[in-house]
Formats: structure tokens, C-alpha cells, sequence
């Protein structure tokens, strides 16, 4: 009898933070007033120059009026995207002034926002109250008032592409190790030259690697190709990279050519506007078998889903003629997504 007392007092004493808000008892809210967290913004213009410099967000905990386990997180969002968009920049069990480097707040954000850009970006802290203590409560989440400011965002190291009369592409280097690589997109004739911008060092034709201050670098194939440039000695290699959509839903059926697909260095995807018939559909690169992917077993008739590569990679299944947009991104050499979407 004396232990059920003591439970029976023990379960009064923690009801005593919470007062019923619905008749049905499954949503509890605390009876005193909560302190929210707050937030303040530093400067956020971000250069390269000052990495491993600190940056630091000040901020205050919440204060329910009950103890209780809390998770804050640090989060972002295009200004005005009601963080339908979330970057999230810190997560952990403390609020007490979250700071990183200048290197690690640029490449977080960088998920999330234009490099080498000045954009207008919402700040907030969320917090989760783990209230639930056996009782059925669900989470308590309670929010900072947003923050507006301007950040500036430096990109990865990169060289400029150039070919006269055309548009600038870029190749990067995700190490910042002097090895640079991307996917670029040449005409038939073209001839490029690479750019150090930082350091305005011009890279061109060299034997069969590079050299500072060569002559334009021919481009045999017109289309997208595979570019890695490697400064520290001088080497360099030129690769063609085209995706495309083949199958018996595609103008060609399944021989080559393939409908080739664009690149968009900004989503990292491959995306064609095409008319399809009813039929199938696969990715494949270069117009050929070696390397091709399918939908993933057990995405049967999806028109968006995973894929596998090679011969575990199912056809796709059209069912329905038509005008489609097709995204798709590539994971890895074995997996991806896809997205075929009816205009």
C-alpha cells in the first residue's frame, strides 16, 4: 500500500507542470509561462581569407519552468521561405553561444545558398523539450524570434573555364588541394583555357598536361565532359560525360543515340524536356552498357523513385504518352534518383 502511494503522489507531482488544453487528455500544454530561446546574429560576411577564424551566434536557452531535456538547433532558410527550406547549422544539448569557424559556416551553408553571393537569410532557434515522462505528452517544441541578415558566401577553390565568345563555366576543388573537377559543356571547334582567379594564373595546352600561359586545349566531341585539373603537376584529364535517356519510350527505342540530358551545376542533376511514347526507359552514359541505371526493385511503375546501376537496375515503365521533364540525380556510380514528371 505504501508503494502505491508513493507512485501515486510521484505521478500528481508531474502532472502539476501540465493542464489539460483538450477534452480528450492526448495534448497537455505547461501551466506556467515559457521563456523562449533568443537568438542574435555576428557578422556574416564570410571570406576565405578568414577561416579559421571564429563566428559565433548568441543565444539564451529555454526556460519552461520545469526540468526537463532540450535539443537546440541552429537553423536557416532563405529569407521569406518560412524554412519550408531548412540548412541546419548547429544541433546539441547547449544554447549557450554557438560558435564555428568561418570554414564550417560556409560550407554548411553552402547547401543552402549561392556562393560567392551576398543572399537575405531567416536565423531561428528551435527548441525540443523532451516531456513526455511516461505520460503519453508529446515533444514540446518552442522557437526563437527570427533573425534577418545578409550573408556572403565564398565557394569551394575553382578555376574558370574559358572559350572565347561563351559563357564562363567553373571546375572546383572540394579539398582545396590544388585538384580541380567538374562537368563542362563544349561546342564542336572549341578550345579552353583554365583560370586561377585568385591568384590570376592562366593554365593552357602543355605537351600532354598543362602549362602556365598555354595555348587553348582542343575539345574533340561537343557536349559534356568530365574535366580534372590537377595544378600541383600540371596534368590534366578530358573525359566525354553524356547521360542520356534511352528505351523503347524514347525517339530512338533503344539504340544510339541516346536523348541527351543537361547538367545543372547548382541541384547537381541531369534534366531533358521530352515527348515519350508508352514503353521503358533507362539512363545510360556515353551511348553505351558499361554503365546504366534502372529503378530500384520495388518502385514498379513509379514515375519517381531510387535507381541501381547495371544489370539489378530495372526498366523504367511509361504508361501514359506524352510531354515529360525528367530529373535525375546521380548518387554514387551505384545509386540515384529519378523523376519523370508529366507536362
Amino acid at each position: 500500500m505504501k508503494k502505491y502511494y508513493i507512485i501515486l503522489f510521484a505521478l500528481v507531482g508531474v502532472l502539476g507542470f501540465f493542464t489539460s488544453c483538450d477534452k480528450d487528455g492526448d495534448q497537455l500544454e505547461l501551466s506556467d509561462p515559457v521563456i523562449a530561446p533568443t537568438l542574435s546574429l555576428p557578422d556574416l560576411t564570410l571570406v576565405r581569407a578568414n577561416g579559421t577564424q571564429s563566428v559565433v551566434f548568441s543565444c539564451t536557452p529555454v526556460e519552461p519552468g520545469f526540468t526537463a531535456s532540450a535539443t537546440y538547433f541552429l537553423e536557416a532558410c532563405p529569407t521569406g521561405n518560412n524554412f519550408e527550406n531548412v540548412t541546419r547549422i548547429y544541433n546539441g544539448i547547449t544554447c549557450d553561444n554557438i560558435e564555428l569557424t568561418v570554414n564550417q559556416l560556409n560550407s554548411i551553408l553552402l547547401d543552402g545558398f549561392p556562393e560567392d553571393a551576398t543572399s537575405s537569410a531567416d536565423f531561428r532557434i528551435r527548441c525540443v523539450l523532451e516531456a513526455d515522462a511516461g505520460l503519453g505528452v508529446a515533444d514540446l517544441e518552442y522557437f526563437s524570434e527570427i533573425q534577418t541578415g545578409n550573408v556572403t558566401i565564398f565557394g569551394l577553390l575553382r578555376l574558370d573555364v574559358l572559350v572565347p565568345g561563351s559563357e564562363t563555366q567553373k571546375i572546383k576543388s572540394p579539398g582545396s588541394d590544388g585538384i580541380y573537377e567538374g562537368f563542362v559543356k563544349f561546342g564542336a571547334g572549341d578550345a579552353f583555357t583554365l583560370l586561377d582567379p585568385d591568384n590570376a594564373i592562366n593554365y593552357g595546352a602543355g605537351g600532354s598536361g598543362l602549362a602556365v600561359d598555354g595555348p587553348g586545349i582542343a575539345v574533340i566531341d561537343a557536349g559534356w565532359h568530365k574535366i580534372v585539373a590537377n595544378i600541383n603537376d600540371l596534368t590534366i584529364t578530358d573525359e566525354n560525360y553524356f547521360i542520356g535517356l534511352v528505351g523503347s519510350a524514347t525517339p530512338n527505342g533503344w539504340d544510339a543515340p541516346d536523348s541527351k540530358m543537361d547538367y545543372d551545376a547548382d541541384t547537381k542533376t541531369w534534366t531533358i524536356t521530352i515527348d515519350l511514347v508508352v514503353g521503358a526507359a533507362k539512363f545510360r552514359r556515353n551511348d553505351g552498357w558499361a554503365w546504366n541505371m534502372g529503378f530500384t526493385e520495388g518502385t514498379e511503375g513509379a514515375l519517381t523513385g531510387t535507381t541501381q546501376q547495371g544489370g539489378v537496375g530495372n526498366d523504367i515503365p511509361i504508361t501514359e504518352a506524352g510531354n515529360y521533364t525528367v530529373i535525375f540525380t546521380i548518387l554514387s556510380d551505384d545509386a540515384g534518383t529519378y523523376e519523370f514528371i508529366k507536362n
